[in-house]
C-alpha cells in the first residue's frame, strides 16, 4: 500500500484521528451556540459541515483503498448528508495517483502464480486508470489479443472493514446523517456489501458474464468486454481490450447518431432494471464509450445492484401511479419503500408541479442540451424546501435514483434532442 496508510496501526490512527478532530468541532460549535439566535446557528452549522466535510475528504482522498472508496460510496448516496458535506467528498470521485508498478507486478505475479513475463506477452507499465481500489493497464496475450488487465492494490480488503466502521463513527459524531438508526444500518449494510463485491473480482468476472449474455440476446450494439478467466483472479480482472470514444467526442456526432446512442443507454437501463433485475449502477461517463454506428461501449461491473421482484413490481405501480397523478397511490408506494415519513403532508399542487418536471424528459419532445426539466426543478426545489424532512433516503431507491438521474446528465452531455416516450412505454406499459 501508499506509504501513507502503510499499515493497518497507521490507517486506524489517522482515521480516529480524523473522528477526535470532527468530535471536538462539533462539541465546540455546540457551547458556542448556546447563546446564539436562530440565524447565527444556521450560519455556524452550515460553516461546521464545510469544515467537516473538506477534512473528511481531505483525509479520505490521501488513503488508497477501501477507506477511499467508502468516501466515494458516500458521495453517490449524497442524499443522505447535508449539501456542504455532499459538495466537499464529492471531489473523491476523480482520480486516484497511480500506484509504484513494482508492487503491481508483484501482486499479479502472486494472484497468476507465474513471472509477468510467462504470462503476458508485453504489460504497459503505466496504467491508462487509476482509481480508489485498483488500477487497469494494457497488455498482450501469449496469441497477440490485447486485453486490459484491472489489478487491485495489496492490502485493500483487509482494511475494508475497519475503515468502514470509522468513516461511520465519524459521520455519526458529525450528526450529519439525515436518516434514523434503522435506516443508517441498511444503507451501511448496503455500502458494505457493495464494497465487499467491488473488492472480489470473480463477482465482477460473473456480472459481465451475465450482463454480456443478456445484452447480445437483445442488442448487438451494446458491447460488454469478454473475461478471460485463465488470466484472472480474485484480485486480477484480464478483459478484452474494446475500444470507444468518449462522451466529449460522441457530443460532437451528427444529431441522428446522438439520439441513437441515447436511446441505447435508457433501453439497456430499462431492461436490466425491469427484466434482468440487476443493474449497471455506475453511471459516470468514463465507464462507457461510444462508436459512430451507435454501439455503446459499458466498462466496470463491479457496481451492480440487484433488485428484489416486490421492488420491481413496487417501481412499476409508482410509474402508472405517476402518470396517472394518482398523489394517494404514489404516497402507499412511497411509504412501502421507506422513502415518505408521513402522509398528506406534501402539498397536491407541489406533487403536480414535480411530476410534470420529472416526467417531462420521458413523455415530450426533449431537448437534453436546454435542460428545462432540471431548471424548472431548482426553482421547484425551493418552494419545497419546508417539506424536505416528509420525505427520506430510501435504501431500496437511492441506488436507482442516482443512475437514472446519472444517464439524464449523460443525455444532457450528448445533446440528445429527442422523444423517448415510445421507449418509455415499452419498457413499463401503461395500464389500460
Amino acid at each position: 500500500m501508499a506509504k501513507n496508510s502503510s499499515t493497518p496501526g497507521r490507517r486506524f490512527l489517522k482515521l480516529a484521528g480524523m473522528t477526535a478532530s470532527i468530535a471536538t468541532k462539533t462539541m465546540s460549535n455546540s457551547i458556542r451556540n448556546l447563546t446564539a439566535d436562530e440565524e447565527q446557528k444556521n450560519q455556524a452549522r452550515s460553516k461546521l459541515f464545510q469544515d467537516i466535510g473538506l477534512q473528511i475528504a481531505d483525509t479520505l482522498g490521501e488513503m488508497k483503498g477501501a477507506v477511499m472508496k467508502v468516501g466515494q460510496i458516500a458521495s453517490q448516496y449524497k442524499d443522505i448528508f447535508p449539501p456542504e458535506v455532499a459538495k466537499a467528498i464529492a471531489k473523491l470521485q476523480r482520480q486516484a495517483p497511480a500506484m509504484p508498478f513494482a508492487e503491481i507486478k508483484q501482486q499479479v505475479e502472486k494472484e497468476l502464480g507465474k513471472p509477468l513475463a510467462q504470462i503476458f506477452n508485453s504489460f504497459e507499465e503505466q496504467p491508462f486508470a487509476a482509481a480508489s481500489i485498483g488500477q487497469v493497464h494494457r497488455a498482450t496475450l501469449p496469441d497477440g489479443q490485447e486485453v486490459v488487465v484491472k489489478v487491485q492494490y495489496p492490502g485493500v480488503d483487509q482494511a475494508c472493514e475497519s475503515d468502514l466502521k470509522q468513516v461511520r463513527l465519524a459521520l455519526r459524531l458529525m450528526g450529519v446523517l439525515k436518516v434514523d438508526k434503522k435506516l443508517q444500518d441498511r444503507l451501511f449494510q448496503e455500502i458494505q456489501d457493495s464494497l465487499h463485491e467491488e473488492l472480489n473480482y470473480e463477482i465482477e468476472a460473473q456480472n459481465l458474464a451475465v450482463f454480456r449474455t443478456f445484452h447480445q440476446a437483445l442488442d448487438a450494439k451494446i458491447i460488454i468486454p469478454t473475461v478471460f478467466p485463465e488470466y484472472s483472479s480474485r484480485r486480477v480482472l484480464t478483459l478484452s481490450m474494446e475500444k470507444g470514444d468518449s462522451i466529449e467526442t460522441a457530443s460532437t456526432w451528427e444529431l441522428s447518431i446522438r439520439n441513437e446512442i441515447g436511446q441505447r443507454l435508457i433501453q439497456a437501463l430499462g431492461q436490466q432494471i425491469f427484466f434482468l433485475k440487476r443493474f449497471h449502477c455506475d453511471p459516470h461517463p468514463g465507464n462507457f464509450a461510444f462508436r459512430p454506428d451507435g454501439s455503446v461501449v459499458i466498462y466496470d461491473f463491479g457496481g451492480v445492484k440487484t433488485l428484489s421482484n416486490d421492488i420491481i413490481v413496487r417501481f412499476k405501480a409508482l410509474v402508472q401511479a405517476g402518470r396517472q397523478a394518482d398523489i394517494e397511490s404514489i404516497e402507499t408506494h412511497l411509504l412501502a419503500m421507506d422513502a415518505l415519513a408521513e402522509r398528506d403532508k406534501f402539498p397536491p399542487e407541489l406533487y403536480q408541479a414535480w411530476l410534470e418536471v420529472l416526467l417531462r424528459p420521458l413523455i415530450t419532445h426533449y431537448d437534453f442540451a436546454e435542460n428545462s426539466a432540471h431548471h424548472d426543478g431548482m426553482r421547484l426545489v425551493k418552494k419545497s424546501l419546508k417539506y424536505w424532512d416528509v420525505f427520506k433516503p430510501s435504501p431500496d431507491t437511492l441506488m436507482v435514483n442516482r443512475t437514472i438521474s446519472g444517464h439524464y446528465w449523460n443525455l444532457i452531455q450528448l445533446k440528445v434532442h429527442d422523444n423517448l416516450n415510445d421507449l418509455f412505454e415499452s419498457l413499463v406499459p401503461p395500464t389500460n
